[in-house]
């Protein structure tokens, strides 16, 4: 009997996500632990394993929303297998024959057993070989430079000796479906790409965090001096010592922690009619990637070390980057920092990343004017903002907030001492 493949659970306030693509076609042979297809939620971009060898079944669509625990595929484990089951290097493919050899195929047609087919869809595929032509002449514009249906569309429109294959009316309302109107060759004098389904989940969790919080954003200024005179003169030291480069996060990350346990409902959340506050300080830090924001946590931030912060961000910014961040290194997040200042940014107003109430924004650092005990002087200076739920947090809070920030940023010895 064929075994349910359901979406897994991956973490707090998940309740769905969007299918992105499917690894393993429909009617293909999948090897256990395999990657079967890629998942994207609000949070994060995952590709989910097979817990069982055998044959595949669709039973959901790429670009489906769908959601925890729904049915998205069945695996007949009686029709290939088994533990000496293996994929191949280039199609992951079973090594085995599971079932007799199909009658040879036209050339034109081999291009969809071919490496280059990985990870294209059937439709796709098919496309590809009805017009003699190889995924290796085509620019991908999907999720991890996938082809699409409509970047083949565009090279055969764009090619003087191409011709489109002829689809019938249903094929192409059901790509259209799943692909969106972006993936149609547009007129002259624009543009059209379709959103990802990462970062249409990000623009609704934004617009809803505006809609439901009471959101308000305050600010301050810091005068840089004395944090960077201590990291240039220690930064040396402090990499020999633990392999690691000693940046500005650290001091910003234990400013917080310092400022959250002074201020403790800026670390809460709203659950119904009660003020949650947990326990821990669990920081996120935003990191920018091809697909959108996604927000690693440093947990229980209230016991590291500057090195452990370090090498802690340093390390989800490498993951990230590769698309290996995992589900549960996003979770559990209490309060959130986001550093505009890497991108240029003078001045922003971040906004919340729901349910937490409270999250930093830093900015870049510029050389201003400042008056100091009567004297015009230059100095580095940098705009930091709060924005906080004002249901839970009270004004007066989130200034005192930052204002603790903003003492430990330029007194860093306060960090050390614990004042």
């Amino acid at each position: 009997m064929p075994q349910d493949i359901r979406v897994p659970a991956v973490g707090e306030s998940v309740s769905e996500g969007v299918l992105a693509r499917w690894l393993v076609a429909d009617g293909d042979y999948v090897a256990m632990d395999q990657a079967l297809y890629e998942l994207e939620t609000d949070k994060i971009s995952t590709e989910v394993p097979a817990p069982v060898a055998g044959k595949v079944t669709h039973k959901a669509a790429e670009g489906d929303t769908v959601a925890i625990d729904q049915v998205v595929a069945e695996i007949d484990e009686s029709q290939g297998g088994g533990d000496d089951y293996q994929p191949s290097e280039d199609s992951k493919a079973p090594t085995k024959n599971l079932e007799p050899a199909p009658a040879a195929e036209p050339a034109a047609k081999q291009i969809t057993h071919s490496h280059e087919s990985a990870g294209i869809s059937p439709a796709v595929k098919q496309l590809l070989a009805d017009n003699n032509l190889r995924a290796s002449e085509i620019r991908g514009t999907g999720p991890k430079g996938r082809i699409t249906k409509g970047d083949v569309l565009d090279h055969l429109k764009q090619s003087p000796t191409a011709k489109p294959a002829a689809q019938s009316p249903s094929e192409d309302t059901a790509d259209v479906g799943k692909q969106g109107e972006a993936d149609r060759p547009t007129a002259s004098g624009e543009d059209r790409r379709r959103m990802s389904p990462l970062r249409q989940r990000i623009a609704k969790r934004l617009v809803q965090a505006q809609r439901t919080a009471a959101m308000l954003t305050t600010f301050n200024e810091v005068d840089m001096s004395a944090c960077m005179a201590l990291r240039k003169q220690h930064k040396e030291a402090f990499q020999e010592k633990h392999g690691v480069g000693l940046g500005f996060m650290s001091f910003f990350v234990s400013a917080a922690v310092a400022a959250l346990r002074t201020y403790p409902d800026i670390n809460s959340r709203i659950e119904g009619d009660e003020i949650v506050t947990p326990h821990d300080i669990n920081v996120g830090v935003a990191v920018g990637t091809e697909k959108g924001l996604v927000v690693p946590v440093l947990r229980q931030a209230q016991n590291m070390g500057f090195a452990d912060i370090e090498g802690g961000i340093r390390g989800y910014a490498k993951r990230a980057r590769e698309g290996k961040l995992a589900i549960a290194d996003m979770d559990g997040g209490t309060f959130t920092i986001t550093n505009g200042g890497v991108y240029g940014s003078l001045m922003s107003t971040p906004i919340l990343n729901p349910p937490q109430s409270g999250i930093l924004g830093m900015h870049t650092i510029k050389e201003r004017a400042v008056a100091i005990d009567g004297q015009v002087v230059v100095r580095p200076m940098m705009y930091i903002a709060l924005s906080y739920d004002h249901r839970i947090v009270d004004g007066s809070e989130a200034v005192g907030f930052l204002v603790t920030i903003k003492n430990c940023i330029e007194a860093p010895e306060r960090l050390l001492l614990g004042i």
